[in-house]
């Protein structure tokens, strides 16, 4: 089928199992977006730095051994969009949490976080609650949710999983707007729905750093079932839409 091997997890994986196998070598591609006002490092701080990475553990850290791709809009402005590049770690079958930054590479300014859980757990939140979750169903199924750099089969078992959890997200560095720190407070983000809402262009150039083709990638889910989204996510489709307000600025500018 155009070239298109089907592949099928014919008995169940864990997220444990699978969150070892995406332990990939991935190309820092993605530059930083802004660039942290200050002087360099002194020689003084990299003795530090270099001091600390070999006496102290990181367990927190080193638990993030996911590295998923994707876009993220503020809910309630679907015009301001970014790339969003998400390190997570498993705590359990039914819930995952993700570091995102603006880029791969060692300058990546850490942009916020988003928690993923199962639709068990979802469908258990508040009424109130669940408003501020979204849904992972057109992520996954149109291809723009990526995991660059591992296999094949391992990308597929994943994204079966993730086709049914959904997400809450803030972001604290709005690095969109070019600041140089992190200034205003936290914005909730929300995920695509459907397609044509997504700017080509940034799905585009992301694809291009990263080698992959998004249109593959739907083409080789096309297997997997879309499961039918929670009435309560994705609330701003509805017109209930929640985002946080400095009431001593204007709203973002974009």
């Amino acid at each position: 089928m155009n070239g298109i091997r089907k592949i099928r997890v014919t008995h169940p994986i864990s997220l444990a199992v699978l969150l070892t196998l995406l332990t990939a070598c991935t190309a820092s591609t993605t530059p930083s977006n802004v660039h942290a006002p200050g002087a360099p490092k002194s020689p003084t701080t990299r003795s530090l730095e270099a001091g600390a990475a070999i006496l102290q553990s990181r367990p927190p850290i080193d638990a993030l051994n996911a590295y998923l791709d994707g876009f993220h809009f503020y809910n309630g402005r679907m015009d301001a969009q970014m790339e969003a590049h998400h390190y997570c770690a498993i705590l359990d079958e039914e819930v995952i949490q993700c570091v995102i930054y603006d880029g791969n590479r060692k300058d990546a300014k850490l942009m916020g976080v988003e928690y993923i859980i199962s639709e068990q757990l979802f469908v258990g939140l508040p009424k109130a609650e669940q408003s501020l979750w979204h849904s992972h169903v057109h992520e996954v199924k149109s291809g723009q949710l990526v995991a660059p750099g591992i296999p094949e089969i391992a990308d597929h078992a994943l994204i079966e999983k993730l086709v049914h959890t959904y997400g809450k997200t803030w972001h604290t560095w709005h690095t969109d707007l070019n600041k140089d720190l992190p200034i205003g407070i936290p914005q909730l983000m929300m995920g695509f729905t459907a397609d044509g809402q997504a700017d080509p262009q940034m799905v585009a150039d992301r694809n291009r750093r990263f080698a992959v083709d998004s249109a593959q990638k739907k083409r080789a889910r096309a297997d997997i079932p879309a499961p039918v989204v929670a009435p309560g996510a994705d609330a701003w489709q509805k017109g209930q839409i929640f985002q946080l307000v400095d009431p001593t600025s204007a709203p973002h500018q974009h």
